[in-house]
């Protein structure tokens, strides 16, 4: 009696096990592409927009979505908040990572330097020109007014859902 009393718990506690293992998401295998992402913590999209010269200069973990990534060369995603309202571009020298474009979509963790690109108005013109190329996307002069400046992460290193 002891024996069967004995399997039948092992069983229950087995079953049991498996049960609640199949209801735990696992998260999805993440490929490394440049450095490893060292930083533990990240740091929220929207904290670095909010106050963009507080983080200049310094190196930050971003987590998000990728909402878009050069068609060109792949040197850059842009990383988005989850809720979709918010979005940093991570940008590579060309060739050192190679951001893929059916990495659109998927999660990713990015890490890299703030910087700051300071334009005149014909420069940001030239610059804004330059991505709707990229992007395949028509472009109008006029919609650009004055000078502006873009904060980007110059990245070293990601981690994008497989």
């Amino acid at each position: 009696m002891k024996t069967s009393i004995l399997s039948v718990l092992l069983t229950f506690v087995l079953l049991a096990f498996v049960l609640l293992s199949a209801g735990c998401e696992q998260p999805p295998e993440m490929e490394p592409l440049g450095e490893a992402v060292s930083l533990e913590e990240a740091t929220p999209i929207a904290e670095i927009l909010a106050n963009p010269t507080a983080y200049v200069g310094k190196t930050v973990r971003i987590e998000g979505r990728v909402k878009d990534v050069c068609p060109m060369m792949g040197c850059w995603m842009e990383v988005e908040t989850e809720d979709g309202d918010q979005a940093l571009l991570v940008k590579v020298k060309d060739g050192d990572i190679v951001f893929k474009p059916e990495s659109k979509g998927k999660q990713t963790v990015a890490e890299g330097e703030v910087y700051a690109i300071e334009m005149d108005h014909e420069e940001a013109i030239g610059y804004m020109e330059h991505l709707a190329e990229e992007k395949g996307e028509a472009f109008d002069p006029a919609s650009v007014e004055g000078p502006m400046t873009v904060y980007q992460i110059r990245g070293t290193g990601a981690l994008v859902a497989e």
